[in-house]
């Protein structure tokens, strides 16, 4: 009688562990990981397609950089972007139509100012530049149009919250204890979480130039581009010219290393601020708690020698508001302190984005408060403030940092400059790329001379045009994993990836991800063996651009 009583007490404690477990576990057909706008993309793919999909979502607001700020749109050749990319920009357009949409500035004084092509195009009925609100919005219906699913503030348990078998992923855990399972499951996250959860190859940092035959990765020591960089000497010391009182803040002591050499180093991240200068919709630049004038003494000698363009990159968006990027040798960009964000914990990562915050909120406070910012410069960051309309949650201040390059997959197909210069065949298009090769600097040292420079800013436009994005690029090695596809942090090397980045880009291949998913579930294969030709089908009849079109 007491073993009988005993096993009932047991086989009850079962009964409700397995009640708990599938309270808190969630099944689909593709389960997406990641709040990006490939996921977005990727997500309704499936839909349309006819399958379940849920997407666990690390991040409240959806869209990533797209409506985190990055409102001016990095387009590059417009005529490559389409699917629902396309359909995206299709909708900001349809957006900014409505006479309301125009709150703080008429439409007919707003410039229609792209990045070298016109902000709304009347022909294609797509609009490039937009708010940040207004993108989120669009992302936000998309969810109710499409009627996705989708779990947010969900963080994946990166040490053991991944299930896996025969090479396949069963499921994954995050950290709220929500198991989620699927036959197919897609990355689109920046940082390439799942992906190294699951195992997959990866790397961090810059390739040598040695090891795909490139020119432009690896260390750039001398190498000049665009306008971030010193122009005139200067002394990086807190005495000027005298290395015994100390480095000033942001100048890194190490050696810079030797040009063309592989090394750790990252891309810089900044916010994209999205300021406003009209009097009703703006904000004074807060002072941080930890600010300190002497961290932006680099800033004061660049002024000092005669620098004046602060305002180059403050580009206009709608309603009088800009997306305010990196500009000049020392501004938005906090250059060499990102290097352990991407295999970072997550409190780390919280204190890494926090630091960002910070060094740009004090950046704007010195530039509008300190008496070494010439007179007309400080008159003119006057005339800006946050936007009041904008991030209203989180203190006005953008959600999503720039996380411009992190992990990336060494998969089936590594994309390389090469590809962007269509030196080599693409067999298996998913996509198409056409942005300069852009890299922002990774490192502030101390040249041969004594004094300061900057290093790792890269800007070469495509030598052929647009370019062809290979399916391969897009999925692990067969023996890493056979049901993962990885449309953001994609195999591509460091130089490749600074002009695959792109945001329309993101779109482009999440939903051509998600597609070749569909075939992978249909037809029982590992992503690996998904036919090209079945997928070039469906991509063709989904408008996705897959060639250059003839003249």
């Amino acid at each position: 009688m007491k073993s009988k009583l005993i096993s009932l007490i047991f086989l009850f404690q079962y009964f409700l562990l397995s009640m708990i477990y599938a309270k808190d576990s969630y099944q689909a057909d593709v389960i997406i990981y990641g709040g990006t706008s490939a996921a977005i993309t990727a997500a309704i793919q499936i839909k349309k397609s006819n399958k379940s999909v849920i997407i666990v979502s690390p991040d409240q607001h959806l869209g990533g950089l797209s409506s985190g700020g990055l409102g001016y749109s990095d387009t590059g050749d417009k005529s490559v972007i389409g699917g629902l990319a396309k359909d995206f920009y299709h909708r900001i357009y349809l957006h900014y139509q409505n006479q309301q949409a125009w709150v703080w500035q008429e439409k007919s004084a707003y410039g229609n100012k792209g990045q070298g092509t016109p902000a709304m195009d009347g022909a294609a009925r797509t609009m490039w530049i937009f708010e940040p609100h207004v993108a989120e919005q669009v992302f936000e219906d998309y969810v109710k149009d499409y009627e996705l699913k989708i779990y947010r503030n969900e963080w994946l348990d990166r040490e053991d919250g991944l299930v896996k078998k025969n090479k396949q992923i069963v499921s994954i855990r995050t950290l709220s204890g929500k198991v989620f399972k699927g036959k197919q499951f897609i990355d689109a996250t920046y940082e390439g979480d799942l992906m190294a959860a699951a195992g997959v190859q990866y790397h961090v940092g810059r390739e040598a130039n040695s090891q795909y035959g490139e020119q432009w990765n690896g260390v750039q020591v001398g190498v000049l581009h665009h306008d971030h960089y010193f122009k005139k000497d200067i002394s990086p010391y807190v005495i000027p010219n005298d290395p015994s009182s100390g480095l000033l803040f942001g100048v890194s002591k190490d050696d810079p290393g030797q040009y063309g050499a592989a090394d750790h180093r990252l891309q810089a991240y900044c916010f994209r601020l999205c300021l406003s200068n009209h009097p009703e919709n703006r904000l004074p630049f807060p002072k941080p708690a930890n600010y300190q004038a002497s961290n932006y003494e680099l800033l004061a000698r660049v002024f000092a020698s005669g620098w004046r363009e602060t305002f180059y990159k403050f580009d206009p968006i709608p309603n009088r508001k800009t997306d305010t990027n990196n500009n000049g040798p020392f501004s938005t960009d906090f250059i060499g302190m990102n290097y352990d964000y991407p295999e970072a914990s997550y409190e780390r990562r919280k204190e890494i984005i926090k630091e960002h915050e910070d060094y740009q909120k004090g950046w704007l406070y010195f530039l509008a408060n300190d008496p070494k910012v010439p007179a007309e410069v400080q008159k003119e960051i006057n005339t800006w403030g946050l936007a009041k309309d904008e991030f209203k949650d989180n203190g006005h201040w953008p959600h999503q940092l720039y996380i411009r390059e992190a992990r990336r997959m060494v998969g089936t197909y590594v994309m390389t400059e090469h590809d962007t210069f269509g030196e080599r065949k693409i067999a298996d298009p998913v996509g198409m790329g056409s942005y300069a090769l852009d890299s922002h600097n990774t490192q502030r040292y101390i040249k041969a001379d004594g004094f300061v420079q900057n290093e790792g800013d890269i800007g070469v436009k495509p030598k052929n045009g647009p370019y062809q994005i290979s399916y391969r690029s897009l999925i692990p090695k067969k023996e890493d994993c056979t049901n993962l596809l990885v449309p953001v942090c994609l195999s591509s090397s460091h130089i490749a990836f600074g002009s695959i980045r792109m945001e329309p880009v993101f779109m482009i291949l999440g939903q051509s991800a998600a597609a070749a998913a569909i075939i992978a579930i249909d037809k029982k294969l590992p992503v690996q063996e998904v036919s090209y030709g079945d997928l070039e089908k469906v991509l063709v009849a989904e408008q996705q651009v897959l060639a250059k079109k003839n003249p």
